[in-house]
């Protein structure tokens, strides 16, 4: 927008510069060849930008599509187009028992180790582009229903039991066609992993017990939390929440309004945590320059010496506006004032054709050259669950994931409205 001057506009034309221009990200740097979305938009930390495409950003960037298609930014018999070009490239890509890796080369779709011995199967990645995939099938089913059915190939194929450890039943994250399952680790919580275990549960192929889920994901280290920092609850999760994506990743599709189970009410839970996450930045413990009530936000991304999952635990002077961003659903007007002080904020520097930069760090003025994935595609999708429900109202339209929520003891209005009808 160059000069502009963002006082002129009203919180809906803001909200409307802000996805718009994020979507570029997917839309106008999506890889071309697979259509999938690129790990990131810079050479940062050994990674190839032109040819490393991410499952789990893909799938976050599917959603937003799907969202900038319905407000009318992107065109939408184009964005099923995009969407089948990157289903055709996931039908010929490398997969493992149906589980794509963390990485693929956008051009050739052989997998890129993430690291030495995660060269293979990523099965939290590829939960993330199954919600994707699969909020693209609810959306797609009517007027392409080749390509509905092809997407539900893709998510039939996943074998989540595959993953299930037999001598305690937990559900591991990787597997290598090389080094078997000797990363063995074991998707406990509380984290982003939620998602994980959902679609595992909800399968109507190859389906994991709930024992699962009750006997591992809800006995990890930091599953129960109970105490009260800041003056708010927190029900789960590590020490002062954790970095803030633990709220968005598993929830773009997944809709924590209502949503409870024996552990938590998962609504409640994700307002505490940005609650939490903001008000530690207010009280800035560590006396960072910048921080405050409307610049705040700590979340996984890249600082000025690599990639980091910050958090009040770890805090490092970094702010990552998808962190306060993607929190629009839980804080609404803590999250309107972090975006009209972004779009001002070091000098005007974070605001670009492709949204905010990934992070900055004020009392460096310091701001990062990179965007990636997994930090735009959180700030598209979840403006627009704040706004319309959108992304949550289709993935909680698909049957399977209805059923998997039953079977693992969750209540969720979705749930009562499937009874009603």
């Amino acid at each position: 927008m160059g000069d502009c001057d963002y006082s002129l506009l009203d919180d809906a034309a803001l909200l409307d510069l802000v996805q718009r221009n994020t979507l570029s990200y997917f839309w106008d740097y999506g890889h071309p060849v697979s259509g999938m979305a690129r790990e990131r938009d810079n050479n940062a930390f050994g990674y190839a930008p032109e040819d490393t495409v991410t499952t789990g950003g893909t799938g976050f960037g599917i959603m937003a599509m799907v969202a900038g298609a319905e407000r009318g930014f992107l065109p939408r018999d184009g964005v099923l187009d995009r969407i089948a070009t990157i289903v055709g490239f996931l039908e010929r890509a490398d997969r493992y028992h149906g589980v794509y890796p963390h990485f693929l080369n956008g051009e050739t779709g052989r997998t890129i180790p993430f690291t030495p011995r995660d060269d293979g199967a990523d099965l939290v990645e590829t939960s993330f582009l199954m919600a994707g995939l699969l909020t693209a099938r609810q959306s797609v089913r009517k007027d392409r229903p080749e390509l509905a059915a092809r997407i539900d190939n893709l998510w039939r194929a996943v074998d989540w039991a595959f993953h299930v450890r037999p001598a305690d039943g937990a559900l591991l994250w990787h597997w290598s066609p090389n080094f078997g399952w000797a990363m063995n680790h074991a998707i406990t919580g509380w984290n982003e992993c939620l998602i994980t275990h959902v679609l595992a549960a909800s399968s109507p192929t190859h389906a994991v017990d709930p024992s699962t889920y009750h006997g591992s994901w809800a006995k990890g280290r930091d599953f129960a939390n109970g105490r009260t920092v800041y003056g708010e609850r927190l029900a789960l999760g590590p020490d002062r929440g954790g970095p803030l994506f633990f709220t968005h990743y598993s929830f773009l599709g997944l809709d924590p309004r209502g949503l409870t189970d024996a552990y938590a009410d998962y609504f409640a839970q994700n307002v505490a945590h940005a609650k939490i996450n903001r008000t530690h930045c207010i009280v800035n413990p560590k006396g960072f320059a910048g921080y405050g009530p409307e610049c705040w936000g700590l979340t996984a991304s890249d600082n000025h010496e690599g990639y980091n999952a910050h958090s009040p635990s770890n805090d490092h002077g970094v702010i990552t506006p998808t962190a306060a961003l993607g929190s629009f659903p839980y804080v609404p007007a803590e999250s309107m004032a972090a975006l009209k002080h972004f779009l001002t904020a070091m000098d005007g520097r974070l605001f670009g054709p492709r949204g905010f930069a990934d992070s900055f760090t004020p009392y460096r003025n310091w701001v990062a050259e990179s965007h990636l994935a997994i930090d735009q595609g959180p700030i598209v999708v979840m403006i627009e669950n704040h706004r319309s429900g959108l992304l949550w109202r289709l993935f909680m339209s698909c049957p399977e994931v209805l059923g998997g929520l039953r079977r693992l003891g969750f209540s969720s209005p979705h749930l009562q409205a499937e009874v009603r009808a």
